[in-house]
């Protein structure tokens, strides 16, 4: 069912359209980077403030604030507000990404989980030992988590500005290691730097989340039950003397991420429909449902809480944190501390050693099996990004030392990010001077990845337009009336007449639901490739959109000079149905649920539908193609 490429009609002209598709993760990965710059801008308001009007900034977030109902309540000052309260949506918001990654990212292949987790403990324990050989036998040494923990929001910042040298899957693979990094600091913050801990009350946040888990194993699908559950065990592990963050990644753990199915999506469209005709209150409440239920609750929470963790509350937690009176007297002190060095030297040296290392070991050890999902140089810069360490660091420091000592740890962390994002910069530089072949390397790495294509391209079987076999390979899962699929498809003639070596499958998904004439075009068009004419009628109903009807499809199939009465009788007995039929269960098989969506060597592809986003993603694709020939 191939057709050469010279079959493709010609195309004039460039398209200006592209439909960006904000997938979780690419939201964020954008709202991450975004916020980087606000967290920057509130970091250096603090060093303002703490420096222009020291004891104002003190006189402000040690004011005592308490909510009290009754005899119990909880009294916390401003700084301790933010620290345990509104951090603990931060870290919430962290546990939703990881719960994420677990159910549709990266880490759905658990085989894959080894290397990211070894990547982040090594990490860890490097810049830790690091830091606790050089404050050996000193009462400082108490604060050896200061060092262990990057910032996303800054890592993913400065990726961003280098990020036409790197590839785009490094952003993913930092993400995971960050993950793992910010876990096992809270249960750090939980166990080593928790005051005394008073056991009542500690069973009582125990027992609210063993309800929590039983709600949640029901389920009980109300999200107002969870927030005053969350709640509760929050002020019982105040009481506690436990750090009452956790309570803020372990809900993020519990709430399950699955893509929209199909299905769902149907039944949201029939109660809309519904409302539309009968536009009662009622109907429009589940309308709202019904669409509310298509979306996993951990993308609604996500979209819900991450601008305001990322634009709000992490950049309030650096207002009140990052402050540092800086004089003559404290550098010459702070420089010549082992609290600052050992917090600069085990970020520098400790993270980059301790995550290329871990995942060189595991690569080893696998006999190659697993291996980064890109190359050495991206590795390294992963491992010189993670050298950025600030909330948690900060959150940490706050709890280890008081005074000077604190003063000396935050310098320490400043200057740390400070000089991890120039030893990035030069990792960039020097990875962009390689002559194009290693360079494509030493970015892309030699990985397989993950292929989210359920069903491979047959040539016997599939409609191709390019030629039977080629190195590049795109798949779009496409809509006859659908209009989305009809500007889409300017964009896909372009590209094949920019790549040569690209082969273009189409597979239907009428989205009957919304598109009422979907179904019987995508039957038309099998019953023209009955007659070896897919492409011109799959041409045809693209050009005329909005005459998809019974009888508009028998004059276009005279007008392609197919058999008239053959067709109309393949088209009356649905002769294409069964075709049509595979297609769509092969698309419920890769996740797939609207359209277009688009397989890139397997790949599904994220992101815009315009020529250039598509034409990254093929010289990406190409360029691992040709590395693994």
């Amino acid at each position: 069912m191939s057709e050469p490429e010279g079959a493709a009609a010609p195309y004039t002209g460039r398209t200006a359209w592209a439909r960006n598709v904000q997938t979780p993760l690419r939201a964020f990965l954008r709202t991450e980077t975004g916020s980087a710059a606000v967290l920057l801008g509130a970091t250096l308001a603090a060093l303002a403030w703490v420096n222009l009007a020291p004891s104002s900034y003190e006189t402000v977030w040690t004011t005592r604030l308490s909510i009290t109902l009754g005899d119990a309540g909880v009294g916390l000052d401003l700084r301790q507000w933010v620290n345990s309260g509104l951090m603990t949506f931060f870290f919430f918001v962290v546990g939703l990404e990881a719960r994420r990654e677990f159910d549709m990212g990266e880490l759905r292949d658990r085989r894959r989980l080894t290397l990211p987790v070894a990547a982040g403990l090594a990490g860890m324990l490097l810049p830790v030992l690091i830091y606790l050989i050089a404050n050996a036998g000193q009462p400082s040494a108490v604060g050896w988590g200061v060092a262990m923990s990057t910032d996303t929001a800054f890592a993913l910042g400065m990726l961003a500005l280098a990020g036409p040298r790197f590839p785009a899957r490094l952003r993913a693979y930092i993400l995971t290691i960050t993950v793992v990094d910010d876990f096992v600091a809270l249960v750090v913050i939980a166990t080593a730097y928790s005051e005394h801990v008073s056991v009542p009350p500690l069973v009582v946040a125990l027992a609210i989340f063993a309800v929590i888990l039983a709600a949640r194993a029901v389920p009980v699908p109300y999200g107002q039950l969870y927030f005053v559950l969350g709640a509760a065990a929050w002020v019982a592990l105040v009481h506690s003397g436990i750090e009452p963050i956790v309570i803020g990644l372990a809900m993020g753990l519990l709430t399950y991420a699955y893509p929209a199915s199909r299905t769902d999506l149907e039944r949201a469209s029939d109660l809309f429909r519904l409302f539309r005709e009968q536009p009662t209150p009622e109907l429009a409440r589940e309308a709202h449902l019904g669409m509310r239920s298509a979306v996993s609750p951990n993308e609604r929470l996500t979209l819900l809480y991450h601008p305001w963790t990322s634009y709000v509350i992490v950049p309030l937690f650096a207002l009140s944190n990052a402050g540092i009176a800086i004089s003559g007297e404290f550098l010459s002190r702070a420089l010549t501390s082992p609290i600052t060095w050992g917090v600069v030297l085990g970020y520098l040296i400790g993270k980059p050693v301790g995550i290329a290392g871990a995942s060189a070991l595991v690569t080893v050890l696998s006999g190659g099996r697993l291996r980064p999902p890109v190359g050495w140089a991206a590795v390294a810069g992963a491992g010189t990004l993670a050298g950025i360490g600030f909330t948690v660091s900060l959150l940490i420091a706050t709890l280890a030392f008081d005074g000077e000592a604190l003063e000396e740890a935050k310098l320490g962390i400043l200057s740390a990010a400070l000089l991890a994002s120039v030893l990035t910069w030069v990792v960039s530089r020097a990875t962009a001077l390689l002559p194009k072949p290693r360079r494509d390397r030493a970015l892309l790495g030699t990985a397989d990845l993950i292929v989210d294509l359920a069903v491979p391209v047959d040539p016997d079987r599939d409609h191709i337009r390019g030629p039977r076999q080629a190195p590049i390979t795109v798949v779009e899962y496409g809509d006859f009336e659908c209009p989305y699929c009809g500007q889409a498809e300017d964009v896909v003639r372009e590209l094949l007449a920019d790549f040569t070596d690209v082969r273009y499958v189409w597979r239907h998904l009428p989205l009957s639901d919304v598109h009422p004439d979907a179904q019987l075009a995508a039957e038309a068009s099998e019953a023209a490739a009955a007659q070896g004419k897919f492409w011109e009628m799959h041409d045809l109903l693209f050009e005329h959109q909005d005459a998809l009807s019974a009888k508009h499809l028998v004059r276009h199939a005279a007008r392609i000079g197919l058999d008239v009465d053959r067709f109309r009788a393949d088209l009356r007995e649905h002769g294409g149905a069964g075709r049509v039929a595979e297609d769509v269960d092969s698309a419920d098989l890769s996740g797939v649920s609207g359209t277009p969506t688009f397989f890139i060597n397997g790949k599904r592809h994220y992101g815009a539908f315009d020529v250039e986003a598509l034409s990254r993603a093929v010289r990406s694709a190409r360029a691992r193609a040709e590395m693994a020939s």
